[in-house]
């Protein structure tokens, strides 16, 4: 979860390496810290917080030199302090790493043999004394790297750089993502694209346990078994690493904003002119499968929640749905003629990955649902779908969250269409409703100004609940999950019909309630629920559609109207408000939108 940037340039590279780094703190901002060599001597600046306070560092304390390594944290083992933030650093070599080394207790203890004292809390520090010792036996530094590696036990994706080597890198990974980019004379290293959009659109990715030597030359790469081997450089579209606000005052802001340009763009990818649903090659053949199995954390699970009741209900396929973290832990079994799908916005989330790996050999296909098309999660898959997104930086998902549920919708219908579940009319049908949802979403960005005045009398709450029923539940947890996540507000979701089975007891005038209720097929059921609430003095927040409003607006606090959608695609739509909520609810409360303490956007480590 951790941000890493190497330079090998031409020129003074401290201030790239902390506009690299800028481009990757949504990846963590608990601390910050480069290094470079200079004239033969490696120096080290560190901070903590955010990046500005190692920019203000090197004001004062300016580092020269045009090699070396950059590091942006979130902390995994050891509190966020300057001792603890990267790179860390033996007299020779300085690191930086991203991941966790699981077996740091035991080389702490085999260091102590040798008489060298660790000064921090962390497992990275280790890696580099290490290899300082390795160094201090007269090894080279592609020795030393080589035994220091064939030590770790855990993941990693790391970058060595040294004081007597201005034209070396060392990078590996095993777990966590890492791209090498080239340029003329110059080459660099990166946790992903981003960090590397504003300095090369040339990258190699390097793949599952690769060693990588980076002079300024080029890179020699060598995989887990010490063959050298070449991997493909690829060009990246410089849009897809742009992380400018675009005017906005938040990442969070513009990316909401953006989702009718995204979602026109999936489509476009995924529907011909005629109205069929392009996949993939080789695609997958549905009518041989018995069973669907979801698999994805955080907002990726509840995409995955929706897109459960679009497969069940159009495609007639059963599914299961598992949170990544528990899957493979409680070892499901996996029956023949079954598909394990997973949802991953990097591609590169630890556990989601691990369930895919527990899952190869048993289920017949492996699917994904990605932002990133080289990451490990879609190279790893038999058929890797993207949601053509684009880079999102808020650790807030939100426009990733609606293409996730467009591609997952779409792919329910191909399930159909194969399965035989939709006539041809019905099947049009949908796909029109499909066609449509820019347009509403463009219309349903109407709705902020109202979303931001709501949001006032939402941020001076301590507790609130989100209703859901059928397709919305999972919108209403959604809802919660974004709004606990920005605003630091304790936030709820149940589905309706559940409420009198013990949340109930919580209604009072201090707590809201969310009602997310389109006027669809169970729209009556849940406003009997949202009776219920205001029969006990309950604040409720009514969103519907016209319709819905003209019905059910009356005793509601508050009422916020949508477009009518084809009710099958009404989450799309419906994930508007939950973002703008959440959105102005934070910014109300003077939370950090973008950078939510705890968090960070990428979780590469289990």
């Amino acid at each position: 979860m951790c941000g890493i940037v190497g330079v090998l340039g031409s020129h003074e590279v401290a201030p790239i390496l902390v506009e690299a780094l800028g481009r990757l703190e949504y990846r963590g901002y608990d601390s910050a810290g480069i290094a470079t060599v200079h004239e033969g001597q490696l120096d080290r600046r560190r901070a903590v917080g955010k990046l500005v306070n190692l920019s203000d560092k090197l004001v004062r304390e300016p580092l020269r030199g045009f090699a070396g390594i950059g590091h942006t944290r979130w902390a995994t083992h050891g509190a966020p302090t300057e001792a603890n933030a990267h790179p860390h650093a033996g007299p020779r070599v300085a690191v930086v790493h991203n991941g966790i080394i699981e077996n740091f207790r035991e080389l702490r203890a085999e260091l102590a043999v040798e008489g060298i004292e660790t000064r921090t809390d962390t497992d990275t520090e280790t890696v580099a004394l290490l290899c300082q010792l390795f160094l201090d036996r007269q090894m080279t530094p592609r020795a030393a790297t080589e035994a220091t590696i064939a030590r770790l036990t855990g993941a990693y994706a790391l970058c060595f750089l040294f004081e007597d080597e201005p034209d070396l890198l060392i990078a590996a990974r095993k777990g966590s993502p890492l791209a090498v980019g080239h340029g003329e004379g110059e080459m660099f290293v990166g946790s992903d694209a981003i960090a590397l959009g504003n300095l090369t659109d040339r990258i190699t990715y390097l793949e599952e346990g690769d060693r990588a030597e980076v002079t300024r030359a080029g890179a020699v790469i060598f995989d887990a078994q010490g063959r050298q081997v070449t991997r493909p450089e690829k060009r990246i579209a410089q849009a897809a690493a742009q992380v400018d606000k675009a005017g906005h005052k938040h990442f969070m802001s513009k990316e909401i904003a953006e989702q009718p340009r995204v979602l026109a763009e999936a489509l476009r990818h995924y529907l011909t002119p005629e109205g069929g649903i392009t996949l993939p090659e080789p695609g997958i053949d549905f009518t041989a499968i018995d069973r669907l199995t979801l698999v994805a954390c955080g907002t990726a699970f509840y995409a995955c929640n929706v897109a459960k009741y679009w497969f069940e209900q159009v495609a007639k396929l059963p599914v299961e749905i598992d949170v990544a973290s528990e899957f493979r832990y409680r070892e499901p079994p996996i029956p023949a003629r079954s598909a394990a799908l997973f949802v991953s916005q990097s591609g590169e989330t630890a556990d989601t990955l691990a369930a895919l790996r527990y899952a190869r050999g048993q289920a017949d296909s492996i699917l994904s649902v990605v932002n990133v098309t080289e990451s490990s999660i879609a190279r790893d898959s038999d058929i890797a779908l993207p949601i053509l997104a684009g880079a999102e930086i808020g650790v807030a998902s939100t426009k990733a969250f609606t293409c996730q549920l467009l591609v997952l919708g779409m792919l329910a219908l191909e399930a159909a269409r194969q399965r035989g579940t939709l006539d041809a009319a019905e099947l049009a049908a949908h796909v029109r409703g499909l066609r449509e949802l820019p347009a509403l979403i463009e219309q349903g960005l109407s709705i902020e100004a109202e979303c931001q005045r709501v949001a006032r009398g939402l941020s001076e709450a301590r507790d609130i609940l989100f209703l859901g029923r059928g397709r919305m539940f999972p919108l209403a947890l959604e809802g919660a999950l974004k709004l606990k996540e920005i605003s630091y507000i304790h936030a709820e979701a149940y589905a309706s019909g559940e409420l009198k089975h013990g949340p109930i007891a919580l209604v009072d005038e201090h707590v809201p309630v969310i009602v997310m209720a389109p006027h669809d097929e169970l729209f009556d059921k849940t406003v009997s629920n949202m009776q219920e609430v205001m029969a006990r003095g309950g604040k409720v927040l009514l969103i519907t559609d016209a319709k819905g409003a003209q019905v059910a607006a009356e005793g509601a606090w508050e009422v916020i109207t949508l477009p009518e959608i084809d009710p099958l695609w009404a989450p799309i739509l419906y994930a508007l408000p939950a973002q703008l909520l959440a959105y102005h609810t934070a910014v109300a409360k003077g939370t950090d939108v973008d950078q939510p303490r705890n968090l960070a956007k990428s979780v590469t480590v289990e």
